[in-house]
């Protein structure tokens, strides 16, 4: 991964808007089944590695079938899940995968742990995404590279982020996208 920030659009407008960018890699959250289509083919159009994250896909199972028709329909360069099967079954396509993980306490850093050592994701993207301690502890347990994500509202928690050991920060924030971080 080559930018240290990535951006996640919310809407089509973000989305486009970051089509025109010089991102490489963009996320789409929150995005309706019948437009799937249409960001596969412009992503394609702007030569962009696009990321949808299936779980937030309104009219979309999260599931293997899912994995299947989102493929088939737009071609993502990568899907992002919070659930393992999601993640197994678009590894099994040749797909980059993240799995998003929600630290809450001790326990669920734990069970965390077990279940990416089953799904054995291509990154992991750790929320909130503002813990450098946690950032460290997870790179440590898991050897998989970290996207930061969550409550990262400043180029100087981003420069924490990646400091601590995060390959990139995932941000909605408008403000991060066109700072001058990834240069």
């Amino acid at each position: 991964m080559n930018q240290k920030i990535f951006p996640v659009a919310r809407t089509l407008k973000e989305y486009e808007t970051l089509l025109k960018s010089d991102y490489e890699s963009i996320i789409i959250l929150d995005v309706h089944l019948s437009q799937l289509r249409k960001i596969g083919t412009l992503a394609k159009a702007h030569e962009k590695k696009l990321f949808i994250h299936l779980d937030l896909v309104q009219g979309l199972q999260a599931d293997k079938s899912g994995v299947e028709f989102a493929c088939s329909e737009c071609s993502p360069y990568g899907i992002l899940s919070t659930k393992p099967s999601v993640i197994m079954a678009a590894k099994q396509r040749g797909i980059v995968t993240i799995q998003r993980v929600f630290l809450l306490d001790s326990h669920s850093f734990k069970k965390s742990c077990a279940l990416l050592a089953k799904s054995n994701p291509d990154y992991i993207e750790l929320l909130p995404g503002i813990s450098s301690k946690l950032i460290k502890k997870f790179k440590e347990a898991m050897k998989i590279p970290i996207l930061a994500g969550g409550f990262i509202e400043t180029v100087e928690e981003v420069e924490e982020a990646i400091k601590a050991g995060a390959a990139a920060i995932t941000t909605s924030r408008k403000e991060l996208w066109f700072t001058d971080i990834n240069k």
